[in-house]
């Protein structure tokens, strides 16, 4: 495996950072085509990268860079089905996922898109049930809520799509998320709902996801006790008509009460925070339907397509990628924020940190060596303009580079105005500002021009020359969100191949889940398993036991 370290194309980008004087103002001035010359379309999305630190001579670095670590070779093993999760022998097929029934992809013996699409169909023909009130629970009344139980990729996904989505969703239906194992967190999401009426989705590969089963088993009971306390059947019968499963351990489901005819599967190539495309986005499919899930699932195989196909001068999601190393292993840069103007993408920040940094947090290469660069980046955000008022602050006058992505849309879903104002323009006038402040910022000359007093013009000063991509699109369409999740998905593949990582595993996140389970005992009250514990969780348990009410 190629060391990125070690190419002429990393020694060139060292040159490039030790020389680099940004003047993103002087750039601009000097070069009427830079924004045209630096922005690229991906399917819908118009991408500007033209207020990042970059020139031409360090955009054609990168390019080399990815050309020199085989990062097309890499993306072509990918596509292709080769087992590139190494340290779990995987291939990595998401991408599979969205490709078109036409399509046919051999993967050992097996054709997986022909896979897929008999998922599919079960999952569109249990929505189309749903939808049309088909499918009745124990009483006879027709689902109104789903309740989605799953954690990590199980929850993430749906939930923020669901909730990118709303405009599309089925009037009278209503999905609901519950992750946490804190009790709190199904105790809410079931208080108001009426047993008769609502249907719970478990959504668990193994079906033995520890969080995911305990709260499953929390809904069974709420079930069963509401439904009795309304003196309607509490049996067997209202667990197999409530209660569906996103799973492949079909003696499992069983055990559980779920008639395994209404548990949907997918494979061990689908890593869990790169599933909603997947069965896991069954509550989207019912929420907003067959045809527009379809659509979904179009947005992504279109940029899979641009990523497959497109060079990589030209190539979105590999630019993308390719200026995140530049920021992390150049410039420094520890954290990355993603801004969307568009509320409905409220959730795309939380979902991105599972798909980046569960991706990419890994300090040992695909050989099993420590890795030679820095790795990684701490994605967060919230959409504009609550950021405004909260953390922008950081980004326009802190001291650490924080490149951020802007993310907004042209049509909004809800064309409102405010007396004769558009308000949809007047938010997208912010989002046009932030980019052009931070790029280009404030001279002290300027704001003594606007007779500021000497002794607080430094703290007015804004230095500018802070990186920024803004990303466009028409709408805010089911096809559009598929677009921008695969975009994402890709440029956090182009990061993983030049460092060298297996960005499709996770082993950091079981040493906890382990731990937890020692500890269990002790915290239930078991002397023995206190004693065993080291002197801070000793000390820590002793506190809640004394204080529990």
């Amino acid at each position: 495996m190629i060391d990125a370290t070690t190419t002429p194309a990393w020694g060139k980008l060292a040159r490039l950072a030790s020389e680099l004087t940004p003047d993103l103002r002087g750039w601009f001035d000097a070069d009427p085509g830079r924004a045209q010359r630096f922005s690229f379309d991906a399917a819908d999305l118009r991408v500007d990268l033209s207020k990042n630190l970059l020139t031409d001579e360090l955009l054609a670095a990168l390019v080399e860079l990815g050309e020199q670590v085989e990062l097309p070779a890499r993306r072509d093993a990918m596509f292709a089905g080769q087992r590139i999760n190494v340290t779990e022998n995987r291939s990595v097929l998401h991408t599979a996922l969205r490709r078109p029934e036409s399509d046919s992809l051999i993967v050992e013996g097996r054709d997986v898109v022909a896979d897929v699409h008999e998922v599919l169909a079960k999952v569109y023909a249990f929505a189309d049930k749903i939808r049309s009130g088909q499918w009745k629970g124990v009483t006879g009344k027709p689902i109104q809520t789903i309740v989605n139980i799953g954690i990590g990729g199980s929850d993430l996904g749906p939930v923020m799509v669901y909730e990118a989505l709303r405009p599309y969703v089925q009037p009278g239906l209503e999905c609901r998320f519950v992750s946490n194992i804190d009790p709190t967190d199904l105790a809410l999401k079931t208080q108001d709902l009426d047993p008769e009426t609502t249907l719970f989705i478990v959504a668990s590969k193994t079906f033995t996801t520890l969080e995911t089963l305990t709260n499953a088993r929390l809904a069974k009971a709420w079930l069963l006790e509401t439904l009795a306390k309304q003196g309607a059947p509490a049996g067997s019968e209202a667990i197999a008509k409530h209660f569906v499963a996103v799973s492949t351990a079909s003696d499992l489901v069983a055990a559980f009460g779920i008639d395994p005819a209404n548990a949907f599967g997918f494979w061990d190539w689908v890593g869990g925070r790169y599933s909603v495309d997947s069965a896991v986005g069954t509550a989207v499919a019912v929420a907003v339907g067959p045809q527009r899930f379809a659509e979904f699932l179009a947005g992504f195989h279109a940029v899979d397509r641009h990523f497959a196909e497109t060079p990589l001068e030209r190539n979105v999601p590999a630019l993308m990628g390719l200026l995140n190393v530049w920021y992390v292993d150049f410039l420094h840069a520890a954290s990355h924020a993603v801004l969307p103007y568009a509320q409905s993408l409220h959730r795309f920040a939380a979902y991105l940190q599972q798909l980046t940094m569960e991706s990419n947090g890994k300090g040992v290469r695909l050989d099993g060596t420590p890795v030679t660069s820095a790795t990684g980046e701490i994605f967060w955000g919230e959409p504009g303009t609550n950021g405004q008022h909260a953390f922008y602050q950081l980004i326009h006058q802190g001291t650490a580079l924080i490149p951020a992505d802007f993310i907004a849309v042209a049509t909004p879903a809800y064309p409102l105005k405010d007396g004769p104002t558009d308000v949809h323009e007047l938010f997208l006038s912010n989002f046009f500002a932030q980019t052009k402040a931070l790029a280009f910022g404030k001279t002290a000359d300027e704001v003594r021009a606007e007779g500021t007093p000497e002794a607080i013009v430094p703290a007015r000063v804004f230095p500018g020359n802070r990186p920024t991509t803004s990303i466009m699109a028409p709408a805010l369409t089911p096809s559009v969100v598929g677009q921008l999740i695969a975009l994402y998905e890709h440029i956090t593949f182009t990061q993983g191949v030049v460092w060298g990582i297996d960005s499709f595993d996770q082993w950091g996140v079981e040493l906890g889940k382990q731990l937890a389970l020692q500890i269990a005992p002790a915290v239930g009250g078991d002397q023995a398993a206190l004693q065993a514990q080291d002197a801070s969780t000793k000390a820590l348990v002793e506190y809640y036991r004394a204080h529990r009410g």
